[in-house]
């Protein structure tokens, strides 16, 4: 397989308070109105801080590559170098290609231009010719879902339908490689699952995709191979699974046992949230073997009669996808019923033999009146591979039932 992209030795360095290069319009009309008021640097005394530093990697045609990362990593910096925005302060990167790029809401349209002239405007910027454009037209607008306001200025769009026009002209308009931020999260639900299914056609066009998202799930769904940035470097390149999961267990231990820090004084209050093994319930420990049922223990005190309330239970995996959710009313054909003043302890258990080998997190509600609080991910747990019916470096199971089989 062919490569496309090349980093070498990249580092991008910033003087802090100074203009940057690549500002667009509205940023040096603000940058002239704040000027009187900027406090000047001392030159050689400015601090300096290196968004990127030492970075390399490369990328193979027909990948999709995710790029993680806490804020402040370099995510965005290396996509403004990747998209020729801006120019690094040392090293290189070669793309083999021709590149499009989707890195914020506003970015690449002219806003006193109609969507069409905009769509003609970007695919000659990418050097097709206006035969090509139109063969790509009605496909692109059809994509995009705003057929109705073609001829209207962009600037008068809302951010979703920007969005929509922004991502069918950068995937529709046949470039080898496509850039993708975080800023498709603008979009709705449906929309967003349309672009996951372009993405995944590129990719068996021959095209690389490299997307930045928070959400591991739509990363782990989408991407053969992940780049970690940490602190501006490369922490870690590898397939998708082993290193989301290396990102989101750093430096997280298992947290059995949660108690709210104040008291709500309220109809409802938590004392604990706990879970143990079941048939070792005084026997807390960091794992848990894969046959060994697991009791969710919640410890609390009713203090006025509620009329309908209930507890539920939300287990993720270590991607933050949700597994299942449970209600206390479950067993009552969700009949939900009263909860009386007393301090009571209520347990569900989550059967042996069920969960892949992996780390899990629980997330509960707070029940009051006519409404729930939520507390989210208060525990955390690892089910080990002890006795389990798959290993846990399969990616591909995210749960792990032993099922009867028999003869019929």
């Amino acid at each position: 397989m062919a490569e496309i992209i090349v980093a070498q030795g990249v580092g991008k360095m910033y003087r802090l308070g100074e203009a940057l290069a690549y500002r667009v319009l509205r940023e040096r009309i603000a940058e002239l109105i704040a000027a009187p008021f900027r406090r000047r640097g001392n030159g050689p005394g400015d601090e300096i801080l290196w968004a990127l530093k030492d970075v390399d990697f490369t990328i193979n045609e027909s990948e999709v590559i995710g790029l993680i990362g806490k804020n402040g990593a370099g995510k965005s910096t290396l996509l403004k170098i990747l998209s020729r925005i801006t120019e690094p302060t040392e090293g290189r990167i070669d793309l083999y290609g021709k590149a499009s790029s989707l890195l914020e809401v506003g970015i690449g349209f002219h806003p006193e231009l109609s969507g069409r002239e905009n769509i003609y405007l970007n695919g000659a910027i990418l050097g097709m010719s206006r035969q090509e454009i139109r063969g790509k037209f009605d496909e692109l607008v059809e994509f995009a879902e705003i057929s109705r306001f073609l001829d209207t200025p962009v600037k008068r769009y809302s951010s979703g339908m920007y969005v929509r026009l922004a991502f069918a002209v950068a995937a529709h308009l046949e470039p080898d490689i496509l850039i993708v931020d975080e800023v498709l999260a603008v979009g709705d639900a449906a929309f967003q699952r349309k672009c996951l299914g372009k993405m995944r056609s590129m990719r068996s066009q021959g095209r690389t995709v490299i997307l930045v998202s928070h959400t591991m799930p739509t990363i782990s769904s989408l991407c053969q191979k992940v780049i970690w940035l940490d602190g501006g470097r490369v922490r870690a390149i590898g397939p998708t699974a082993a290193i989301i999961s290396q990102y989101l267990n750093e430096g997280v231990q298992n947290d059995l046992v949660w108690s709210p820090r104040h008291s709500s004084h309220r109809e409802f209050e938590y004392h604990s949230v706990s879970v143990v093994a079941a048939n070792a319930r005084d026997d807390n420990q960091d794992f848990f073997p894969a046959d060994a049922a697991i009791d969710v223990i919640y410890d609390f005190t009713v203090t006025e009669t509620l009329p309908a309330a209930r507890l539920f239970l939300q287990l993720r995996n270590e991607l933050g996808e949700t597994l299942f959710v449970s209600s206390s009313a479950d067993g009552r054909g969700g009949r939900i019923t009263p909860m009386t003043p007393g301090r009571r302890k209520m347990g569900c258990r989550i059967p042996g033999n069920f969960l892949a080998p992996g780390r899990y997190s629980i997330t509960v509600n707070h029940p009051f009146g006519t409404y729930d609080t939520i507390h989210e991910n208060i525990i955390t747990f690892t089910v080990n591979e002890q006795n389990s019916t798959v290993p846990r470096e399969n990616p591909e199971a995210k749960l792990a039932p032993l099922l009867e089989w028999r003869d019929v």
